[in-house]
């Protein structure tokens, strides 16, 4: 079973190129926004933490999070493989990912989109005069870099030599032949070793 995992900041495309991947691989896109909101509207055990959490303006936990991955981790669908969007955010979050993943015999595939801030800044202007996102404010954006750089951005080091960097620059269409040719060449290896 192949985990991909994801990672970059925000406005880098994940979400984008996950799901041409889920696509192209015929496995689920598993954006850990969408499933939270899916075991909240569910009301699954997990879903009511979060649910009481999230309405009291809080952040719901690590624990509570890795709980709601893990349970759809365990779905059929998920069987040949999956792609993990927004997730793991923290070092907390990845090393329990890491014995999630050890438990149901994944080999995960850690990808960086990387893209600089000029970029990221223009992406979203852009965005925001086409979509009007509220998070695409600027100030809203900023806020989100920055937990992004000192929460996530440390995973780099945490999965060293795992990580497989893909330039993010660039139309969405060459951005994703970059992630097919980074994962075949990694595939390839591990077939060959």
């Amino acid at each position: 079973m192949n985990a991909i995992i994801l990672l970059g900041p925000p406005g880098a495309g994940k979400g984008t190129q996950a799901a041409r991947l889920a696509e192209a691989l015929s496995v689920p896109h598993i954006s850990t926004g969408a499933i939270l909101r899916k075991a909240v509207e569910e009301g699954t055990e997990l879903g009511r933490a979060a649910r009481e959490i999230m309405e009291a303006g809080g952040l719901v936990s690590d624990r509570i999070v890795t709980g709601i991955v893990e349970e759809r981790l365990a779905a059929a669908d998920c069987g040949r493989g999956f792609i993990l969007d927004g997730y793991p955010r923290n070092e907390s979050q990845a090393t329990a990912l890491d014995e999630v993943l050890e438990r149901l015999g994944a080999i995960g595939r850690i990808l960086n989109i990387a893209v600089s801030h000029q970029e990221l800044m223009a992406r979203v202007r852009e965005r925001r005069q086409q979509d009007g996102r509220e998070d695409d404010k600027e100030d809203a954006f900023r806020r989100r870099l920055d937990v992004y750089e000192t929460e996530t951005q440390p995973l780099l080091d945490y999965y060293q030599d795992r990580v497989m960097p893909v330039c993010g620059l660039g139309s969405r269409e060459e951005i994703y032949d970059r992630v097919m040719t980074v994962l075949t060449g990694r595939m390839a290896e591990v077939a060959a070793s």
